[in-house]
């Protein structure tokens, strides 16, 4: 289906010159970035100014355009200086989870050939240790807020270094390079265009409506693509506030939100769930939040209205993933109420999707009245497509058609209006007795459960060679741990072949930055 939304503008100009090209005078005195654990504030002015002497000072180490630099740095103001000052001089970046052992980040260094790298202190040892192996020296090894014996942000800044010239080609030049296990198989350099980039803030734009001034939460992380575009390039090309945080914490998060009058927070399924549920929420102000995006993974819908009412605020939901840029479907702001939210809503401008049959491989059409469709694979054609996976032409294939289709690996149905209703990944998919049982269906009812507080659904292999739904569970506060009367309250409310057949209590679900479940560490430990 092609969208019904404006067809986007999308200006022929690498991601740099697209969001600050018209800065004004007016703009430069803005706060862009708001630290808020300390208060410090960055401005739109101080921001260009250092990410250009960034890049001046990359230039002079002799990074070149298409040179890769990895950058390993949780969400603090100083991640948006090295980030466009990479891009500004042409160098394409690798973003690095935080959470990154020594041996994950030398593995993603040495894929995407990496000839500097970026970091902060705190995660210096890891971050070093990989560099090294990979053979890159200390005079390209950057901690942003100091160590001795490495360049640091200050130093860099303070040499003066004037941004270089550099002529790229938007379409072709890869921007970033962040890794995905995509549809399936280990993690692949993700390769994203200026264009992409470009097209999808262009998208995302007249939809999502960051307000010029506005004070945006970034407590989900800058080196995931949904942070980088949606909260990092899209609040700055707004000229909206971004106000950091290095990590979730909830106290921290409502204190953030209460002190620096947030109005708009991007959070993931995780975090709606303590703002829907714990006690702690009542001891804040948050009457400054006036709107709440979800994504990353899907939102019940029963959840997300609790949060809602709750915090008496519009809710939203959309959908992407990081061959996308990574949105494809979006809910508008200030429209919410209208778009069911179980849904992620429709497909952004400028793009076309398709769900097609997942054995027939015929092409599924919305529902003519109430209901949902039958269910099949995503589809997404449009500009924020990726150029391909680094290195994997044979990964690159099965992912994106020849007719430019880039197949999600997520089954989805449509409703009447065209709103897609994601129902899981495919791979993820439990298969019980011929049937497939959906591990996100569940989750989202257990989570309705008093005594629940978290939980999550793997498949486990029985002796006939089936698999049966297994839930892990964190109890609420002061509950029961009573795995049979649980497993007996799904049972009255899903189908028999739907019904968890074991359950385990466990401190916390695995979950990664981003927020999506790690079932493959629930499976390891099985």
């Amino acid at each position: 289906m092609r969208s019904i939304r404006p067809e986007p503008v999308i200006p022929d100009a690498d991601i740099w010159t697209s969001l600050f090209h018209d800065l004004s005078d007016d703009d430069r005195a803005l706060p862009a970035l708001v630290d808020g654990t300390t208060g410090d504030v960055m401005t739109y002015g101080e921001l260009v100014g250092r990410a250009e002497a960034f890049a001046g000072a990359l230039a002079a180490m002799g990074i070149r355009p298409g040179d890769v630099v990895g950058l390993h740095c949780p969400n603090v103001p100083a991640f948006a200086v090295a980030f466009h000052g990479i891009l500004r001089a042409g160098a394409t970046a690798t973003t690095l989870n935080a959470l990154y052992t020594p041996h994950e980040i030398e593995v993603q260094l040495r894929a995407s050939g990496a000839v500097a790298h970026v970091t902060v202190s705190p995660l210096a040892p890891q971050s070093i240790a990989a560099a090294h192996a990979v053979g890159i020296a200390d005079d390209r090894i950057v901690v942003l807020d100091g160590l001795d014996g490495h360049p640091s942000l200050a130093a860099l800044l303070s040499a003066g270094h004037a941004a270089p010239d550099v002529t790229i080609d938007p379409a072709t030049h890869v921007a970033v390079m962040p890794y995905s296990s995509g549809t399936t198989g280990k993690p692949k350099g993700v390769m994203l265009s200026h264009r992409n980039l470009v097209a999808n803030v262009a998208q995302c734009e007249p939809i999502i409506r960051v307000e010029r001034g506005e004070r945006v939460l970034a407590v989900l992380p800058f080196f995931h693509i949904y942070g980088m575009t949606v909260l990092l390039n899209l609040a700055l090309r707004v000229r909206a506030t971004l106000v950091t945080m290095p990590r979730f914490d909830l106290a921290e998060f409502l204190r953030v939100i209460q002190d620096h009058r947030v109005t708009f927070a991007f959070i993931a399924p995780p975090i709606a769930v303590a703002l829907a549920k714990h006690p702690l929420v009542d001891e804040y102000d948050l009457s400054a939040l006036r709107t709440v995006f979800s994504g990353a993974a899907p939102l019940d819908e029963q959840l997300g209205h609790r949060v809602a009412d709750r915090l008496d605020l519009e809710m939203l939901q959309g959908y992407g993933m990081t061959e996308l840029s990574p949105v494809s479907h979006a809910f508008i702001r200030g429209e919410g109420a209208t778009t069911p939210l179980g849904s992620v809503g429709t497909v952004v401008g400028g793009t076309e999707d398709r769900i097609v049959d997942i054995e027939s491989g015929d092409a599924i059409e919305p529902p003519e009245h109430d209901g949902l469709s039958a269910s099949g694979e995503l589809w997404v054609r449009g500009p924020q497509v990726m150029l391909g996976y680094l290195d994997d032409p044979e990964a690159t294939a099965h992912t994106l058609r020849d007719d430019g289709f880039l197949r999600t690996g997520d089954l989805a149905s449509y409703d009447a209006d065209g709103n897609v209703h994601i129902v899981d990944r495919l791979k993820e998919l439990i298969k019980h007795k011929g049937y497939q049982v959906a591990p996100a269906e569940l989750e989202a009812l257990l989570l309705t459960h008093p005594d629940v507080a978290d939980a999550a659904v793997i498949g486990v292999r029985t002796d006939d060679g089936d698999e049966d739904p297994k839930a892990f569970v964190v109890s609420a506060p002061g509950a029961d741990q009573d795995a049979e009367a649980l497993m007996a309250w799904v049972a009255e409310r899903v189908a028999p072949y739907k019904k968890v057949r074991h359950v385990a209590y466990v401190e916390a679900i695995p979950k990664s930055a981003s927020g999506k479940i790690l079932r493959k560490d629930l499976k390891a430990a099985e």
